[in-house]
């Protein structure tokens, strides 16, 4: 099974991956949306090998009060969310504290987006095929209200694109994503980190470098 050196290595070989499949020549109208913080080194070297313009994809999970681990929805940029309607039944989630949470996540959310992208316009979606790239998927919330986030906002198709994640989780996700593009689905998946031999945690600097180094070079 396939090891990983680091997330810019992983990220070269999702990009032959997902070249071939959706070919280098620009025909298809696509956008490469980045799950910060890690999953944006792994985004950079898809979008820069399939030339197409990269940004992150910028979410909060709501979580269930007292249980937060259990996400009863997700909130993106432009006022988008959404809701999964039979958690927030089966949690007994007040309307009143329902939008407690919202709002408390999306102050979350616009200073996160204010730190990574500064003064620069969110890349648009819609009508596009938005790839929407990790470092890899544990449990797969996080990759799977990205999707639902990136559909919501115009995205005429969503690809997943990982290079490693949890056979189970990558299944569920398959019914998210129009496609998932995963390099290695490890039988015994413990954590993503023991498929890179470098998983350093990435610094928000780094995000901020990065998207300035691509929108420098967006062929637009």
């Amino acid at each position: 099974m396939t090891v990983f050196h680091d997330r810019v290595d992983a990220g070269r070989r999702l990009a032959q991956r997902l070249g071939k499949r959706l070919g280098a020549s620009g025909d298809e109208d696509v956008v490469v949306l980045g799950l910060p913080r890690g999953g944006v080194p792994v985004a950079f070297e898809v979008a820069r090998l399939l030339h197409a313009p990269l940004d992150v994809i910028v979410i909060r999970k709501l979580g269930v009060p007292h249980q937060p681990e259990l996400a009863m929805g997700a909130v993106g940029e432009g006022g988008v969310g959404v809701l999964n309607e039979r958690v927030v039944r089966f949690a007994g989630v007040s309307d009143a504290v329902l939008e407690s949470v919202r709002r408390r996540e999306r102050a979350e959310l616009d200073e996160r987006v204010e730190r990574f992208r500064g003064d620069r316009s969110r890349v648009p979606v819609t009508g596009r095929t938005a790839v929407v790239v990790d470092d890899g998927v544990a449990t797969g919330a996080t990759a799977r209200a990205a999707c639902q986030v990136a559909r919501a906002q115009g995205a005429d198709r969503v690809i997943l694109a990982v290079p490693v994640g949890s056979p189970d989780s990558i299944a569920g996700l398959r019914r998210v994503a129009d496609e998932v593009v995963c390099l290695q689905e490890p039988e015994f998946f413990q954590a993503v980190g023991e498929w890179y031999e470098e998983f350093s945690q990435t610094p928000d600097h780094e995000v901020v470098e990065l998207l300035g180094r691509a929108a420098r070079t967006d062929p637009g």
